[in-house]
């Protein structure tokens, strides 16, 4: 059987010292860093992972059917 492939989300910051901080926002608490971009994302993967132990969460993902995604950053001054 194959498995189905999904598109999360992910909100990708990198902060004042230079530390990639990747959030999805799918889950409740799913979130990590890392040093360089390629890190944050594979920590990323190990965190949702782990998130998707709980049958909450994998109800949340069996029911995600996004038609777009859109980011988009403001500048407020």
């Amino acid at each position: 059987m194959k498995k189905r492939k999904y598109q999360l989300p992910l909100i990708i910051e990198k902060d004042e010292d230079g530390i990639y901080i990747v959030e999805c926002p799918l889950f409740s608490g799913c979130y990590t860093q890392g040093k360089t971009l390629d890190e944050a994302l594979r920590n990323i993967r190990e965190v949702i992972d782990l998130c998707l132990e709980e049958k909450e969460n994998q109800q949340v993902l069996k029911n995600y059917h996004p038609q777009e995604l859109s980011f988009y950053t403001l500048t407020y001054v």
